[in-house]
């Protein structure tokens, strides 16, 4: 099995696995990074979001030998006491309510701020276009970038 050099978090690690591995399944059974959600399988849901050279992307589409020499962050890389804004923001408004998709809902609002500081109404919209929240918190969600938003500012 050929061996990948992955930098997950800011750490380097090797991974022995097969080339056609999902980053996903790298991330949860090899490095035991279990913040990362396995959700559909396909792409369709984003609960396996993580940030790949700072994009967010369905780690459950990528495979590992393609994200060796690239900078994957997982919601564990955030903060280890969970005082990132953005999971500030989420514990704040109380958003999650099963929690299962968090972790990519939390991923994408890194990504979309960094883009967008501030925000707007439709950029909130097409950042999660095709995020799905299985209990619908998608109100609190919104709430949540927007007070990350503002966190940001300070």
């Amino acid at each position: 099995m050929p061996t990948y050099q992955l930098s997950v978090n800011g750490k380097k690690q090797s991974v022995d696995v097969p080339a056609d591995m999902p980053l996903l399944w790298a991330l949860r059974d090899v490095l035991d990074l279990t913040g990362t959600k396995y959700g559909c399988g396909v792409g369709s849901c984003g609960a396996c979001t993580v940030l790949l050279n700072g994009k967010p992307v369905r780690s459950c589409q990528y495979p590992a030998s393609v994200c060796a020499g690239k900078e994957i962050i997982t919601i564990e890389g955030l903060s280890e006491e969970g005082t990132h804004l953005v999971q500030r923001a989420w514990t704040d408004l109380n958003v999650p309510q099963c929690g299962y998709c968090q972790s990519g809902q939390i991923m994408t609002t890194v990504a979309l701020l960094e883009q967008h500081p501030q925000p707007n109404d439709e950029q909130i919209d097409e950042a999660f276009a095709g995020l799905v929240c299985r209990c619908g918190t998608y109100a609190r969600i919104k709430k949540a970038v927007l007070r990350a938003a503002e966190l940001n500012k300070k």
